[in-house]
């Protein structure tokens, strides 16, 4: 199983296929995202970007956009 480590948001993710992840901050007007890679891990084989790792790409969608806490 692949994962990698993403940076949005000033954060940085451990994601991994098939995942759902809660994030923060992401401006973008379209459903379909993509991050550069900081980390990749692929069984055995581990990748480290310098920053990031060129020509690899992180596809996500996103399920929900504007989810706000209840007030406290």
């Amino acid at each position: 199983m692949k994962k990698a480590v993403i940076q949005t948001g000033g954060k940085q993710y451990l994601v991994q296929e098939g995942e759902t992840l809660d994030i923060e901050l992401l401006s973008s007007d379209s459903k379909k995202v993509s991050f550069e890679p900081l980390l990749v891990i692929d069984g055995d084989k581990t990748a480290v970007g310098t920053p990031v790792i060129s020509g690899q790409k992180v596809n996500a969608e996103v399920v929900a956009d504007d989810v706000k806490a209840d007030k406290v």
